[in-house]
């Protein structure tokens, strides 16, 4: 297929990175791709979806993922996958011979290994400039589901209209469901059974890049899972901050020990991320080094400083992001600088992600959260009503192309790619067109 054809297709069925920031795929499809890679590390802890995807639909997958080596004329596929995923491997390993130009690269059990830049370098050797691109450096990263998405995009002219979601943390029978975009949190949620605490919040997202939501929040084409947690949890505590208290606490206790620098994932790899010296700096209000607040644009917000390294249990990641919206809404933009050569001690220095889980509270809620057929949420909880939103992607938000009152059949287009970087958004129910908004549109199902 040619390579403008295969971005016409994934752009109109609404294919974006399904997870992080929901990039549209069809623009990462670039003849400058030497190597392309799949995202089988499951970034966040907890998450189930993407290596038991690829478990039960491992050929439709490779087809796939070989067909878009093709089409962009990329000299290899690799497969990223952590060695522990041992039945998607084994599945792997059934149907790879096909493709002689695919391998794997089994990766270690470490966060962030599912981060971008990590992942290449871990892949592939290959190292991302600070604030550059993959395909600066030949490379193009997909991940499981994306990659599914475009199998049924072009095999069974399925749009993206549905999303996997892991429910697990405190419920009865944590699952992994496929259930309708636009579903309110709180119907995602009763799939998983009783709510196991009085007062819970929910995560969503992963536990150390998720955000807080609401039970009438709803799922997006990037939403991995809802983690269901007692209020009082240390993570709950952490999500609901105040910046000022924050900046008051490292004022007092930051001790310049440099633990937080000396683990971090993208400084170990040469990136100009320092988050000891933002700290001191930040804290004290001393602003002779503009470097150390401009180098906070290149921090990933893994979380791992705050989260794992610091022994005061200080908020450089949540500190730093606030720093991070501050310049871009002030229209600053990251200096252009060289990498560093990677530490020689990095491999001493990736945090394991047993002893992450364990640190955050988490071990007892890594179980089993088997993925459910499709159609499941069609059972006896059936969902009545979905808020579709039109911006669920990097770029500009989807344009609507119906009306109230309009009769809606699941899978239609309800919204157009709109000038510029944009994908199609489609429903996910058959239903009657509630609401109609430039932010989004509500469904009530039939």
């Amino acid at each position: 297929m040619e390579i403008q054809a295969l971005k016409q297709i994934l752009q109109e069925n609404g294919i974006v990175g399904a997870g992080g920031a929901g990039f549209p795929t069809y623009a990462k499809l670039d003849e400058r791709a030497e190597i392309i890679l799949m995202n089988c590390a499951e970034c966040e802890p907890l998450l189930k979806l993407h290596r038991q995807l690829l478990e039960q639909h491992c050929e439709e997958i490779l087809k796939t993922f070989d067909g878009i080596a093709r089409t962009v004329g990329a000299k290899e596929a690799v497969i990223g996958i952590k060695r522990e995923y041992k039945a998607a491997v084994k599945a792997i390993d059934r149907y790879i011979d096909a493709y002689p130009n695919m391998r794997i690269q089994l990766l270690d059990s470490a966060y962030p290994m599912g981060d971008e830049v990590v992942l290449i370098y871990e892949a592939t050797g290959r190292v991302i400039r600070p604030g550059g691109l993959p395909i600066e450096e030949g490379v193009a990263v997909f991940n499981v589901e994306t990659l599914y998405n475009a199998f049924r995009a072009l095999e069974q002219q399925t749009p993206v209209m549905d999303k996997l979601v892991t429910v697990v943390g405190e419920v009865e029978h944590p699952l992994t469901v496929r259930v309708p975009i636009g579903a309110f949190i709180g119907d995602v949620v009763a799939y998983a059974g009783g709510i196991r605490v009085k007062n819970p919040a929910y995560l969503v997202g992963g536990p150390m890049m998720g955000n807080l939501a609401e039970e009438s929040d709803v799922v997006t084409k990037t939403t991995n899972a809802i983690i269901v947690l007692d209020r009082t949890h240390v993570l709950i505590q952490r999500k609901n901050r105040n910046a000022a208290i924050d900046l008051n606490r490292a004022a007092a206790s930051c001790c310049q020990c440099e633990t937080c620098t000396s683990l971090c994932p993208r400084h170990m790899l040469g990136h100009p991320i320092e988050p000891h010296k933002f700290m001191r700096s930040a804290a004290n209000k001393d602003f002779q080094d503009t470097n150390v607040f401009l180098n906070t644009l290149f921090c990933s917000s893994c979380g791992l400083c705050e989260n794992f390294s610091c022994p005061q249990g200080l908020s450089p990641r949540s500190l730093i992001a606030d720093y991070k919206l501050g310049l871009r809404k002030a229209g600053v933009k990251p200096p252009a600088v060289a990498s560093a050569p990677v530490s020689k001690a990095r491999e001493y220095r990736k945090a394991p992600e047993e002893r992450l889980e364990a640190r955050l509270g988490l071990s007892k809620y890594d179980v089993d959260a088997p993925l459910q057929p499709d159609g499941y949420w069609k059972g006896e909880r059936q969902i009545h009503k979905v808020k579709i939103p039109l911006s669920q992607h990097i770029g500009a938000p989807a344009v609507p192309v119906v009306e109230k009152g309009a009769e809606v059949s699941c899978g239609q287009c309800i919204a157009k790619p709109a000038e510029g970087l944009s994908v199609a958004i489609h429903s996910s129910v058959d239903g009657k067109v509630r609401e109609v908004t430039d932010k989004y549109i509500v469904i009530v199902c039939n």
